[in-house]
């Protein structure tokens, strides 16, 4: 009994939490993050499909990579960022895939060497530093950046009983606090005009825009939106 009260209480602290940020379109809001969603297969140039996200794959071909391109991805594993980044530079370049779980690091090496010809992975090095650190170590020393940040990830949680049994309102305030260290620090790592690509598999404001003005006060005029 105990049990099952803790994870009604989660489930009554996460639907209003959510509430009070999207008011009447929450229901709406919920309803479609509970709908199942199907993976896409990504193909272009790989030894085999992977299946992910539209979005994700969205996402890491917004960053218009181009042949020849340094390009860092803070936190890369399973891969299939990775994956779409080394589609466009086809073995030019320099691509470093950095993920700082040992266990997520053997899937991304895993799904690299399954899935991208030697010519291609010649040019991936594959890392396990703390991206909110990583300015300490480089500096101006990447042409894009891609920080796919650790997030709420709201729709995992509500397919999770374990997970929305855990949830807390604190947990969003200390992935906010992480995500901008990481950010911060890619902004540091970053060649002057280049580009980074923030994104995150949350609908929470806290973990979006307000980190963006966060580190724009923070550092004004070091960047555009």
């Amino acid at each position: 009994m105990a049990k099952r009260k803790v994870k009604e209480e989660g489930s009554v602290l996460f639907d209003a939490y959510y509430q009070s940020i999207y008011q009447e379109r929450w229901p709406r809001l919920l309803q479609a993050l509970e709908q199942p969603r199907e993976s896409v297969a990504l193909s272009d140039g790989l030894l085999k499909n992977y299946y992910m996200d539209e979005a994700s794959i969205l996402a890491a071909k917004a960053l218009s990579v181009q042949s020849g391109d340094s390009v860092l991805d803070m936190c890369a594993a399973p891969g299939g960022k990775t994956l779409v980044i080394a589609s466009s530079l086809q073995g030019t370049g320099t691509l470093i895939s950095n993920d700082r779980s040992s266990a997520r690091r053997a899937r991304l090496h895993q799904v690299i060497t399954d899935h991208l010809d030697e010519p291609w992975r010649n040019n991936i090095v594959v890392t396990g530093h703390d991206a909110s650190r990583w300015a300490l170590y480089e500096q101006e020393a990447y042409d894009k950046i891609l920080l796919d940040a650790p997030c709420s990830s709201e729709r995992h949680v509500i397919s999770d009983p374990k997970a929305l049994s855990l949830w807390s309102a604190s947990r969003p305030k200390h992935l906010a606090i992480m995500q901008f260290a990481m950010l911060a620090s890619a902004l540091e790592a970053v060649k002057v005009g280049g580009q980074i690509l923030y994104s995150t598999c949350s609908i929470n404001p806290m973990e979006n825009q307000m980190v963006l003005e966060k580190l724009a006060k923070k550092r004004p005029g070091r960047f555009l939106p």
